[in-house]
């Protein structure tokens, strides 16, 4: 494991995944959680994680870069792919494919496994999806593993809106936080555009957060 995850209500675990940032594990990326967490022991060299934007699937690219020294894919390929040891993150999968050429992409997808490295792919869509013209790319791809990580529901949305609004010293009733779990975009980045929202206006009117002022945030176009 990453780190001793501490019980919190709710089923969930709490995790400071890298520096300062706080991870919460919860059913829908629990099963991405623990893929990353199972590695080096993965069924073969390549995982690729998927989901849509938001869902926290870069956060646990950064846990995976920080459990397994992995080095991001580089824009321009300096390093030759027969040299393309240890682990590797390509983010956004599909712009990097496109950027490196499918011939080149398959190289290092080979040097890697050759190697007994490691590569995860983080992209929105499954790999199935990725529309990959070569062939021997394209069958490689489809066949490693992958796993999907949901949009966060109330439970896990609710949570990290607790924990958002208690780093920055801001006491909100439940009352609030259900309001604003009904109306809010449902995503991590959205969760925390609104506080940082909440706070400034807040801040700037000197009142805490009720109804009224979440409301007003709600329906800022900022």
């Amino acid at each position: 494991m990453l780190s001793e995850p501490a019980q919190f209500a709710l089923g969930f675990e709490h995790r400071a995944a890298i520096s300062k940032d706080d991870f919460f594990v919860a059913s829908p990326n629990r099963e991405a959680v623990e893929w990353i967490d199972r590695w080096p022991n993965w069924s073969g060299s390549a995982l690729a994680v998927y989901g849509s934007d938001g869902c926290g699937k870069t956060h646990l690219g950064a846990v995976f870069k920080e459990r397994a020294g992995a080095r991001p894919i580089p824009k321009s390929l300096k390093v030759p792919p027969n040299e393309m040891s240890g682990a590797w993150i390509a983010d956004n999968a599909r712009k990097v494919i496109c950027r490196l050429g499918e011939e080149q992409m398959l190289h290092i997808y080979n040097s890697i496994v050759e190697s007994r490295g490691s590569i995860l792919f983080i992209d929105r869509d499954p790999p199935v999806n990725w529309d990959i013209k070569l062939a021997d790319l394209s069958s490689r791809i489809k066949s490693m593993a992958s796993v999907g990580i949901l949009s966060p529901d109330d439970d896990l949305l609710g949570m990290v809106l607790r924990k958002l609004l208690s780093d920055r010293q801001l006491r909100v009733s439940a009352i609030v936080i259900n309001f604003l779990l009904l109306r809010m975009e449902r995503s991590f980045l959205a969760a925390d555009k609104l506080v940082k929202n909440l706070d400034r206006l807040a801040l700037a009117e000197r009142r805490e957060i009720t109804i009224p002022l979440a409301r007003r945030v709600l329906n800022s176009k900022d």
